[in-house]
């Protein structure tokens, strides 16, 4: 991507919708099954989200979660460091966010804040800099030495694209919060975050936890190939859930329901917009 020109505007090809939602459904499926296996196991999963704003990073975070267990699985997105944050080592707020027995943590962009958008945008110093890419390869060594998986995603979104959903966000209440003057920045910084990307797969492309790379400029596609992708990295054994029962509900007895005039309902509003 470094030194590539900005390229006009294109038409992407778009995975058919009923394909994807069945193909959807089945890995969502799969998932659960995988989780259920994490959680007898007492596997440790950390999966890492990275790419450039509006990658379909969320999007993709969002079909994983959706029918697993939230007891045992949890999305972490860590807001700027607070005062106290920043006097502590840099990976210390991030280290207190790894899963525990039986658990998976999917990382909404992580440490590698620093390589990416801290660099570019002058939020660290050249010195906080090397000292981070030098550290990396031993800290998340040391993770997965420590049996933790980890599985780490780079979404990879074109110019053109990336500026088509921005400016879709811009007229939409519901995702405008999502387009911060930062993100607006990396368009004129496009090269920037080329650069910085090329240096930090460098430096932390590792066989112990090596970079995947997802095309996202269909959104469809690429969370397909997201979850395909990361149950393939998990040794799990398929598992059956256990059979329930459901009892026969027994007869009434003599209890009498209290006046419904004592409680407080919530207003019917759906039934005056049905109306």
């Amino acid at each position: 991507m470094s030194g590539s020109k900005k390229k006009t505007s294109k038409k992407v090809a778009r995975m058919p919708k009923s394909a994807y939602e069945k193909e959807l459904q089945r890995l969502q499926i799969e998932l659960v099954s995988m989780q259920q296996w994490v959680i007898e196991s007492g596997t440790r999963v950390v999966v890492i989200f990275e790419g450039r704003d509006a990658a379909g990073k969320g999007g993709a975070i969002k079909r994983i979660m959706q029918y697993l267990n939230p007891r045992a699985a949890r999305v972490v997105a860590l807001p700027t460091p607070s005062e106290r944050e920043k006097g502590q080592w840099y990976f210390q707020r991030y280290i207190e966010q790894m899963p525990t027995h039986g658990e998976i943590v999917l990382m909404d962009r992580s440490w590698y804040n620093r390589a990416g958008v801290e660099k570019v945008m002058g939020y660290c110093t050249p010195e906080q800099y090397r000292r981070f890419l030098d550290q990396v390869p031993t800290v998340e060594r040391m993770l997965v030495d420590d049996g933790i998986i980890l599985v780490k995603y780079w979404f990879s979104v074109s110019d053109a694209v990336q500026e088509q959903r921005f400016r879709s966000r811009l007229n939409d209440p519901m995702r405008r919060w999502k387009l911060s003057e930062t993100d607006v920045l990396s368009i004129s910084k496009w090269e920037d975050y080329s650069r910085a990307k090329d240096a930090m797969f460098e430096a932390t492309d590792n066989a112990h936890a090596p970079w995947w790379t997802i095309e996202s400029d269909d959104k469809r596609a690429s969370r397909i190939n997201t979850i395909s992708h990361l149950l393939s990295q998990i040794p799990y054994e398929p598992r059956e859930p256990e059979e329930v029962s459901i009892p026969d509900r027994p007869e009434a007895d003599d209890y009498d329901r209290p006046d419904k005039a004592l409680y407080r309902y919530v207003p019917d509003r759906a039934a005056t917009v049905a109306g």
